[in-house]
């Protein structure tokens, strides 16, 4: 007998639910700090403030919808692949805390290197089990490399 429709959807909302309450977290834990941003010399390519929360909640959908999508998988990796996506999701939490909350430039620059290595690492994992899963994390990736050109880039002009 097939699962309900309300039964199989429950690990798609509990999913989305960590990854958006994990960003609305960090968010809330740092919007009193965000105008410090606006005050750092902006390298080339910087977008306006607005734009960040803005695409956080999109790539937070997507890294939830993906990680349904692994859990839901039937494969041998997909435990190794969750537990690597919650431990990117925790170093993930704590750069914004690093850079807007506390103004540790450079040692969120190397926080965001690792949080780089651990998505890419994501990938892979996530890759073997739900190739389309992996590919939904492509545009977190690309932004947090954007991040990391942000972040060095603000570091040295200030």
């Amino acid at each position: 007998m097939k699962p309900s429709f309300t039964k199989r959807l429950w690990p798609l909302v509990v999913s989305l639910l960590i990854s958006l309450g994990t960003g609305g977290l960090s968010a809330l834990l740092t919007r009193n700090s965000m105008d410090a941003y606006g005050n750092y010399q902006q390298p080339p390519l910087a977008p306006p403030a607005w734009l960040f929360p803005v695409v956080w909640t999109v790539l937070f959908v997507l890294m939830g919808i993906s990680a349904y999508l692994v859990y839901e998988a039937q494969s041998p990796g997909r435990r190794a692949a969750l537990w690597i996506y919650v431990i990117q999701l925790a170093v993930n939490f704590v750069w914004p805390l690093l850079f807007f909350r506390l103004g540790l430039l450079m040692p969120a620059f190397w926080w965001l290197v690792l949080l780089l290595l651990l998505i890419v690492w994501m990938i892979v994992l996530f890759f073997r089990v739900s190739p389309a899963a992996a590919y939904l994390q492509i545009p977190y990736l690309l932004w947090t490399l954007f991040a990391g050109y942000l972040n060095l880039a603000i570091a040295l002009l200030n």
